[in-house]
């Protein structure tokens, strides 16, 4: 079975920086796109940004600028570098992997960032 880990959150003053980590491990093909989302208090969960196994990227028109995802050298890991980081951007972060060939999508638990002002 799959399963997404991902590191890194925590507790940031305005204007720092977190990086986050997501490893895939399991039953999964490397032709896959990597993605992080948000979900705040009372909002839904929302794109962050994805990256294709090629390279090829998304951002959220509000993070772009600040934030820079990133594919490791194996293809099942991605990594979030979260820069100039605002209050706004407080939410639990999850990782997603969508395996190409067959369209199946994989979730991590979260990990929670928190931008205090």
């Amino acid at each position: 079975q799959v399963q997404l880990v991902e590191s890194g959150g925590g507790l940031v003053q305005a204007g720092g920086s977190l990086r986050l980590s997501c490893a895939a491990s399991g039953s999964i093909s490397s032709n896959n796109a990597m993605g992080w989302y948000r979900q705040a208090p009372g909002k839904e969960r929302e794109l962050v940004a994805t990256i294709s196994s090629g390279g090829t990227t998304i951002y959220t028109e509000s993070v772009k600028g600040r934030f820079t995802i990133s594919r490791g050298n194996a293809k099942n890991t991605a990594y979030l570098q979260m820069s100039s980081l605002k209050p706004e951007d407080t939410a639990v972060y999850y990782c997603k992997v969508s395996q190409l060939w067959d369209g199946n999508t994989y979730w991590g638990q979260g990990t929670q960032v928190t931008v205090s002002s």
